[in-house]
């Protein structure tokens, strides 16, 4: 033997590290002499007990690479694919496989290498990545003869996939959590949202749309309808209505297909209802500062309130042709199943149709799974849209619709109603879960209660006494003081009896409350009564949560806005001698005190009831917030690290216009830096695109992102990159361990910036690393702007098309490229590959 140079010794550890061994013995010196040597002494010794020992005693993680090697050239080889292009990450039918090609694969594995593989496997282990561990755990023989066999040790082998530092799910999502017992009486915290209303895009909109006072309901457009075929005496002629009126939202036709991983042409069939639920789910998670991918295996449950749409009878009278997909595009239970299944999430997942208390029906259910342990977070909602005429038709014939449109609640020029449209989502999880874990709370979940009317007058009229019920259940289930509620969200539909009736349900509980306390009737009203429906008409399946989403807003800003179109009050409510009052002007919402003179949380309670009898009634509380330690304020020597990553080139650039866009609008400070840093690090996927600033100030990171947005040079602290133009420059680490060791090397001498041009090129990195060592002033998870999706039209062709969007980013003209021949093609789809041209861009030019 002879000694080890240092440049062959250094080649000799990288092999090594290739070859995923569990041990190795690195010699130089002549060959034979050292191989009799070794001969030798593995005679004189003694003699292993089996090979089964022996690979039991291996690293199983270091065969499974060994597998997963081997798995990349064998599905390189069958899709025509380059084994650097393969993610093992992602699921194999994102790549390309079905079931016949699954099937292929699997017994092209048990011929070479004499497994018993069914084709059902591939359903167990969906990735890669998993199917090599499942092989490595349940052939280790098989598997470890070849590699020792057709691999020498100083041999290095093919690349492994892309590095990646694992991900582990946040405490938050770990299934496991308080017993149901010790959650019974906890409150239930509200910890995203994300929200579509008519005239309001997002939050924000529909905040300043109460504020201001808008009434939100226009003309029928064309994009629906054409209002005037319908339009005649609904008491005299067929099918006819004077209603022209109502509450829509824009782009209800756009979608982002190829995000969720949904062919156009599917997309088309897909009713409208199901594409709002999938982004807006989204982007409810997002806002409670969560990554999609975090909750996957957990047991968080889906509930939405949601129905049929209409749009299977466009499709059926535009005459396409029947697919595979269009049952699943247009049942309402596969809008909150397929999330399930996109998200991998394993609690309960369900529709929910109880007319207008749906979505409230909904939150009511999350609630109560959470509270029962069958679930550790919900996400809860409703969405409803208005496609075509028959609903419009049969609501005026039944006396329930305004003929000019105005919802005028408790007015006494209250006629009916005018339809909404819109989405709302929440997420929910138990509080002391949520302060465990650094979440923002927009408000507690005190108490719900359900019940229906029984016999009334009709299916359809009210029963007060069922109504006074209801809340007197949700208050003993709240277990506060009916004198310190300050607002109620009523029902509020604008009929001449209906709103009497529900005020005087309303007065009917209260008065039980109170005696049940043995409390006086107050010396002043004290709760505001108003309804959201005279700002964006009634949402039915979606109108419950539109109601809990206005008082959140209330709440967070302490204000309480005008119920509209109520100048002059209905002679049949009588608020004389109980605690109510309408709200009529926009007042700040002060808070109460208890009788030790103590500022009491802000309360509230919202109701919602079905025509058809069921009724739902939710508590709500202002989140007194317990005092925290921030974390230390940034300086140019400490800078955050602030990342943001799309699908594309166009996304990431709407990405940044937002969060600069929410920090001008917000006023953010240096103080919420840290917290803006940590909720985009832990709380957002990293998708193909990034971009990443260091930032030492709040004024720096803004000029940044101004310099970015104008594509103007930034000098240091800003990167960009994607990840499939960059994979070689991860290729000189050759295994996690190495890329963790040097990421742990850089972060403890804060080279930050040697961190964010790897992530920028594709690293995956696991960020709580950078907060394990800190305490109480751990940063905390804040709203902030989702993910911009593309907004492109998938409608059913023959329908009359939507008018074009308004609100469509501007945008340069799409690059387009001839498609006649194959290599313009391929040519597609190399641009589409390096970013210059984005998927959706691809996809019109291909349409085109």
């Amino acid at each position: 033997m002879t000694p080890l140079a240092s440049d062959a010794g250094i080649g000799a550890l990288y092999a090594v590290l290739n070859a995923g061994l569990a041990q190795a013995m690195v010699l130089q010196g002549n060959v034979g002499k050292i191989r009799q040597q070794l001969r030798a002494g593995v005679a004189a010794g003694p003699a292993p007990a089996s090979e089964e020992a022996s690979v039991t005693a291996s690293d199983t993680g270091q065969l499974s690479r060994r597998i997963l090697a081997i798995l990349l050239e064998a599905v390189s080889t069958q899709l025509k694919i380059r084994p650097d292009d393969i993610d093992a990450d992602i699921e194999l039918r994102e790549l390309g496989f079905d079931s016949v090609t699954l099937t292929e694969l699997g017994n092209r594995l048990n011929q070479e290498y004499a497994l018993a593989l069914a084709p059902t496997i591939f359903f167990e282990y969906p990735t890669l990545d998993g199917f090599a561990g499942y092989l490595g755990r349940a052939y280790p023989q098989a598997f470890a003869a070849h590699v020792s066999s057709s691999q020498p040790a100083s041999a290095p082998v093919a690349p492994m996939a892309r590095p990646v530092l694992r991900r582990q799910p946040p405490a938050a999502a770990d299934g496991v959590g308080a017993s149901a017992s010790s959650m019974a009486d906890e409150p239930i915290a509200i910890i995203g949202m994300s929200a579509c209303f008519p005239m309001a895009r997002n939050l924000e909109d529909f905040w300043d749309k109460l504020l201001s006072e808008t009434d939100c309901i226009s003309e029928i457009p064309d994009s629906r309808w054409d209002w005037r075929a319908c339009y005649g005496d609904a008491a005299t002629q067929q099918n006819k209505t004077r209603v022209k009126w109502g509450g829509f939202i824009e782009g209800i036709d756009a979608f982002d297909p190829l995000f969720f991983g949904i062919s156009p042409k599917e997309a088309e069939t897909i009713d409208p209802q199901q594409r709002l639920l999938m982004m807006h789910v989204w982007k409810a998670i997002e806002d409670a500062g969560y990554a999609a991918a975090s909750l996957s295996g957990t047991r968080t449950a889906i509930y939405v309130g949601t129905g049929p749409s209409g749009y299977g009878s466009l499709l059926a009278q535009s005459g396409q042709a029947i697919e595979g997909y269009t049952a699943t595009g247009l049942v309402p239970s596969v809008g909150p199943n397929r999330m399930s299944y996109l998200l991998n999430l394993h609690g309960p997942s369900e529709p929910v149709e109880t007319a207008c208390s749906s979505s409230l029906i909904a939150l009511r259910k999350g609630v109560a799974a959470i509270r029962s342990g069958g679930c550790t977070m919900a996400i809860v909602g409703g969405v409803n849209t208005i496609i075509t005429p028959e609903a419009h038709i049969s609501f005026s014939k039944a006396g329930m619709l305004a003929e000019d449109g105005r919802c005028k609640t408790f007015s006494a020029q209250a006629n009916g109603y005018a339809r909404g449209e819109g989405v709302g989502m929440l997420v929910l999880k138990p509080r002391g879960a949520a302060e465990r874990d650094g979440d923002h709370i927009y408000g507690l979940i005190r108490g719900t209660s359900e019940n229906h009317g029984g016999r009334s007058a009709s299916l359809t009229a009210p029963n007060p006494a069922a109504q006074a019920q209801l809340l007197k259940d949700a208050y003993a289930d709240a277990g506060v003081d009916p004198r310190t509620i300050g607002y109620i969200e009523a029902h509020g539909t604008g009929t001449p009896l209906g709103d009497p009736i529900e005020v005087n349900g309303l007065k009917m509980a209260f008065q039980a409350l109170y005696d049940g306390i043995g409390a006086p009737a107050p010396d002043a009203p004290h709760c505001g009564l108003g309804s959201v429906k005279s700002n964006i008409g009634h949402l039915e399946l979606a109108a419950g949560v539109a109601g809990v989403i206005k008082v959140l807003l209330q709440l967070q800003h302490r204000t309480l806005v005008r119920t509209l179109h109520c100048a002059d009050v209905n002679p049949y409510i009588d608020l004389q001698n109980s605690p109510f009052y309408l709200v009529r002007q926009t007042r700040a919402w002060e808070a109460l005190h208890d009788d030790q003179g103590q500022v009491l949380p802000r309360r509230a309670g919202v109701s919602s009831f079905g025509f058809g009898g069921v009724n739902a009634h939710v508590v709500l509380e202002e989140y007194v917030a317990r005092p925290r330690l921030r974390t230390p304020g940034t300086t140019p020597e400490s800078p955050v690290m602030v990342v943001l990553s799309a699908k594309n080139a166009e996304r990431l650039q709407e990405q940044a216009q937002q969060l600069l866009a929410a920090i001008v609008r917000n006023a953010w400070t240096d103080a919420d830096l840290p917290d803006l840093a940590y909720t985009l690090q832990v709380g957002r996927e990293a998708m193909e695109e990034r971009l990443a600033l260091l930032a030492g100030s709040m004024a720096q990171l803004q000029a940044m992102l101004e310099a970015f947005v104008a594509g103007k040079k930034v000098g240091e602290g800003l990167f960009t990159g994607g990840v499939k133009r960059n994979k070689e420059a991860l290729a000189m680490f050759s295994s996690d361990e190495q890329l963790q060791h040097v990421v742990g090397q850089w972060l403890a001498h804060k080279k930050f910036s040697k961190v964010l041009e790897l992530w920028v090129k594709g690293m995956a990195f696991d960020w709580t690393v950078l907060y394990r060592d800190h305490g109480a002033d751990r940063p905390q998870r804040m709203s902030l702007p989702t993910y911009p999706f593309a907004r492109v039209r998938y409608w059913v062709p023959e329908a009359p098309r939507p008018a074009e969007h308004a609100d469509r980013p501007a945008a340069s003209p799409p690059a387009t490229v001839e498609s006649s021949d194959a290599s313009d093609f391929l040519a597609l789809l190399d641009r589409v590959s390096d970013g210059s041209v984005s998927i959706e861009a691809a996809v019109r030019t291909i349409e085109a």
